[in-house]
């Protein structure tokens, strides 16, 4: 272990910086790419279904790699995993740029989803290891923020280059930026311990990656066949028993690809529960929004893009206020502040879903990203302190992937439940996508008031332990 001195300096800023820009052209595609759903829907002349997996397909590789992120911070340089992510994530977005077919597509946003699995667990390990702790809550909004910005910046981004350049423009435009920050990280990235030689866990990790793909997989086939079909409801078996095994196995194994035992924190695992909640509700949205209103309202890819950016942009800038307001007087305020305004969205959704207009998505997104920005890098923050400091590594990889594995069913779940309406109502398809959004908007409000229920839970937990 190197003896390092916990500092914010010009190094710590520009390392984070970074690592953030592969994580915010990561959102910014997957964003983006959700206003083009539309125009790839008739130039490969796929359906709702097929073309999520754009989304879908990167959130599973983010899903499987994440959880290996402890391993390669104990066993390699962070400067080191930082050029592997940068090689990864730039071949992919080459590829995408020039791709023929959409299977072709598909192949460069898994290879960019290698990229970003290594590169978002890497931005929080460099804020959790050299951070100085009373400022860890507002630099860990900080680093967050780079990721909440990004839903801002991509339907708005992938709108406009459409409109003018069409959708291939959208991966050149970011290959400057990707060569800007592989020369930032060079310089600036730095580790605070040497790397230690661990075995890698095949095991745990082939167990993981299963019943993570068999989840993701159950839920976008789902919008097809529908959820009692014998293979949807044989998938969802497989996730959950391959789970029960790997954490069984983990617990006995001497280097699991991360240690089960953090879930034995009560309060930990409630909050990753909420963190998984809200990016549920952030993507789902976000793929929602852009498409009902190309689909429904017949608005153009530029105003559909652009409807999320206002909201975007105040729920953004709330991030690093909520973890300034956590380090001077608690979590608890802004998360439940946060949760309500969730709250509150979703049921203004789902009760207007029938009668929503541009201005009304506008406003109503706009508490929404004001709930997430008070909520969900103050909830990982809070989540990740009730941790040891042994433990907050795998607590990390635990936070991020199901962070991303959330997201990735959110987006499944809300395309199988407009894509089930769709199919029953072929010859209407905007009167069904319609029908669908409100489906999928009422699961998002009850899934709200979820994550309001276990926050509550877990200050109540953490009041009992300071009272004992």
């Amino acid at each position: 272990m190197e003896n390092y001195e916990r500092k914010i300096d010009t190094k710590l800023i520009m390392s984070i910086i970074a690592t953030g820009i592969m994580a915010f052209t990561g959102v910014v595609i997957e964003t983006a790419m959700n206003v083009t759903f539309p125009t790839l829907m008739r130039e490969f002349q796929i359906n709702t279904s097929t073309v999520q997996w754009l989304t879908t397909g990167y959130l599973l590789i983010l899903s499987v790699i994440i959880p290996a992120s402890s391993y390669f911070k104990k066993n390699f340089t962070l400067k080191s995993l930082f050029i592997t992510a940068e090689i990864f994530f730039t071949a992919g977005t080459i590829l995408d740029a020039f791709a023929p077919s959409f299977f072709i597509l598909l192949a460069g946003r898994i290879l960019q989803g290698f990229g970003a699995g290594i590169a978002l667990p890497l931005m929080f390990n460099i804020v959790l290891d050299q951070v100085p702790l009373n400022h860890l809550g507002t630099m860990m909004g900080a680093a967050t923020l780079i990721i909440a910005i990004s839903p801002a910046v991509g339907p708005s981004f992938g709108g406009f280059i459409i409109n003018y350049w069409g959708w291939r423009m959208i991966f050149i435009a970011l290959l400057p930026l990707l060569a800007a920050a592989f020369f930032v990280g060079v310089f600036s990235i730095r580790s605070t311990a040497n790397p230690v030689r661990t075995p890698f866990d095949w095991l745990g990790f082939l167990l993981l990656s299963i019943s993570f793909s068999c989840l993701i997989f159950a839920a976008g086939a789902s919008g097809n066949t529908g959820w009692n079909d014998p293979f949807i409801l044989g998938a969802f078996f497989i996730c959950i028993m391959t789970f029960i095994i790997f954490y069984k196995y983990a617990g006995k194994s001497a280097h699991p690809i991360f240690y089960p035992s953090v879930f034995h924190i009560r309060t930990f695992t409630l909050s990753v529960i909420v963190i998984g909640i809200v990016q549920f509700l952030c993507l789902g949205l976000g793929f929602l929004i852009p498409n009902y209103s190309q689909l429904v309202s017949g608005e153009k890819a530029l105003v559909a893009g652009l409807l999320l950016l206002p909201g975007c942009i105040i729920g953004a800038f709330i991030t690093p206020l909520s973890g300034r307001i956590m380090d001077r007087i608690g979590a608890r305020k802004p998360i439940i502040i946060g949760n309500i305004c969730m709250i509150a969205a979703t049921f203004l959704y789902s009760i207007l879903a029938q009668h929503l207009t541009t201005m009304l998505f506008v406003l109503i997104y706009t508490i929404f990203t004001i709930g997430q920005g008070f909520s969900s890098g103050t909830s990982m923050t809070n989540g990740l302190r009730q941790l040891p400091a042994k433990l907050r590594a795998d607590g990390n990889a635990v936070c991020t992937t199901f962070q991303q594995l959330s997201g990735a069913i959110g987006t499944a779940v809300v395309s199988a439940l407009i894509s089930a309406e769709q199919k029953r109502l072929p010859d209407q398809l905007p009167y069904a996508t319609m029908l669908g959004s409100q489906n999928a908007l009422f699961l998002l409000f009850i899934l709200a008031c979820a994550a309001l229920i276990c926050s509550v839970i877990i200050f109540r937990d953490i009041k009992k332990l300071q009272r004992s």
